[in-house]
């Protein structure tokens, strides 16, 4: 094996354990399997909660595995929600968000019409975790998405590229590398610093008018790193950092979408900002 080739083992290994969910991998999409209540086209929004919510799940998550914790929490709270499969590859099964980011975000544009045509509303939030929280940016600047979206919430959203904390770098070091990358899985590839898609991305501003954005980042994220890079500017945006919420909580990348519900506070903080209540370390009770 060539030594560059060590390299990348755990190069991938370490996006693979950034990105899955610890949970069993589901064994159907999430428009068939049991879902505790999301992904109800029959839901119609409430008064107190008029948009649905479509949760956009990370590089090599999938719509169900992603949102065992989120989607019951807003459920419970009265929304609709609704979550997607992207970025699929041939033959790879559950672990999706592999394919060029462009295309996912053309998902993502019909996955948000179906959403809106089956609850009547006009638009919809949505809230994304790591390139669920990238990916959406480009729907919204490209695809004629900020027509049909109030709200993007990103929980630790690697917005200007995921260094791993610092494996990236090496990559030029290794001649062929990126191009391996790039040809066995773009979605990897658009989201390394520095590339195409990211400088086409950013271009002329984080941001789009008529969208409210949100980020939720904690300092321990190892993949969307430097953390502080997640952050966007904009003259919309609430940035938030856990630990000024809660300073004993420890979640890193995957936690934070996972599980954490201090985070999943500040979600719903982000999407009924009229009612939101402070977040604190209390707030996993709430």
């Amino acid at each position: 094996m060539l030594p560059w080739k060590r390299v990348l083992r755990p190069l991938a290994a370490l996006f693979l354990t950034a990105a899955v969910a610890v949970v069993p991998a589901a064994t159907a999409s999430a428009d068939s399997a049991p879902s505790s209540g999301w992904n109800d086209y029959s839901c119609k929004p409430s008064a107190a909660h008029p948009r649905p919510v479509v949760l956009v799940h990370g590089t090599l998550g999938n719509s169900v595995d992603n949102w065992l914790g989120l989607a019951p929490y807003l459920t419970s709270r009265g929304y609709c929600v609704y979550s997607l499969d992207y970025g699929q590859l041939s033959g790879v099964a559950f672990f999706h968000g592999l394919g060029p980011i462009d295309k996912s975000a053309e998902q993502l544009s019909a996955f948000v019409d179906k959403v809106l045509a089956a609850t009547g509303a006009a638009e919809a939030d949505l809230v994304g975790h790591s390139q669920g929280g990238l990916m959406p940016r480009y729907y919204l600047r490209f695809l004629g998405g900020a027509g049909k979206v109030n709200a993007l919430v990103g929980i630790a959203p690697d917005n200007h590229g995921a260094t791993l904390s610092g494996f990236t770098k090496l990559l030029p070091y290794f001649p062929g590398a990126e191009d391996l990358i790039k040809a066995t899985t773009p979605g990897l590839a658009d989201q390394l610093p520095g590339s195409a898609f990211l400088t086409k991305l950013n271009a002329g501003g984080d941001t789009v008018p008529g969208v409210h954005y949100t980020v939720i980042a904690t300092k321990y994220d190892e993949v969307a790193t430097p953390w502080r890079s997640q952050y966007l500017s904009g003259s919309d945006v609430r940035n938030v950092l856990l630990q000024d919420l809660c300073p004993v909580d420890l979640s890193e990348h995957v936690a934070i979408g996972l599980l954490d519900r201090i985070a999943f506070h500040e979600v719903a903080n982000a999407l009924d900002p009229v009612h939101a209540s402070a977040t604190t370390c209390a707030s996993v009770f709430s």
